[in-house]
């Protein structure tokens, strides 16, 4: 009896605490926690430099609105921009890379280019997000084969965790995100297809190999 009474305080007492902790969070350290929730349940156990993402916390965004072109907040004037980071895209081709800006609103991804878009993506016609398992930030966002798409969306992110949490939720698409281990598939448009290679080196760096693919070191 002693033991059951001992054991339904312990459990009334962490249950107090429990509601204490809740009671006391901040607003923002809510949303950290509800942000870091999803990160775990996509990348825990699956992508390097996971562990170590745990420590830092998401930032609301990496640029401010302000700091976007008022040419392309023009052209998305009526949506309530979220999320803004400078990226790195490759081109479906020749995997040329550009620097662009990621434009995360309530409803779409934009691919940004000083005062031009160059891609738009609503998150309801998202096929996938797909990242490595590995260290790199890429992350390739795959589109519906149709003429308003040119094709997947390959980027590199520096704050990868955070950008791909950031979108899946936003997008409310956890469930597409794909961490996948040696190679992956994206469409270049008209439907051809690429590969990626992922591989561990003693430098990180992106190319096109002999053969014509994409490599990410």
């Amino acid at each position: 009896f002693l033991m059951q009474t001992s054991e339904m305080l312990r459990k009334i007492c962490m249950r107090n605490l429990v509601r204490k902790y809740c009671h006391g969070l901040t607003a923002e350290r809510k949303v950290q926690l509800q942000q870091k929730v999803v990160t775990s349940a996509v990348f825990s156990g699956k992508k390097e430099g996971y562990l170590e993402s745990l420590s830092q916390p998401f930032l609301d965004t990496r640029l401010k609105e302000n700091d976007l072109n008022p040419k392309v907040l023009q052209l998305i004037r009526g949506e309530n921009i979220k999320y803004v980071t400078p990226v790195i895209k490759y081109d479906r081709n020749g995997f040329k890379a550009r620097e662009r800006l990621l434009v995360l609103t309530q409803s779409s991804a934009y691919v940004v280019e000083m005062a031009k878009i160059k891609q738009k993506i609503e998150y309801s016609t998202l096929k996938g997000i797909s990242t490595s398992n590995l260290s790199d930030g890429i992350v390739v966002i795959h589109v519906p084969e149709d003429k308003q798409q040119k094709g997947d969306v390959i980027l590199q992110c520096e704050h990868i965790f955070e950008t791909v949490t950031k979108l899946c939720i936003l997008a409310n698409k956890q469930s597409l995100v794909k961490v996948v281990k040696g190679s992956l598939r994206f469409r270049i448009g008209s439907g051809k297809e690429g590969t990626m290679v992922f591989t561990v080196g003693p430098e990180p760096q992106v190319f096109k190999d002999k053969t014509g693919q994409l490599t990410v070191v």
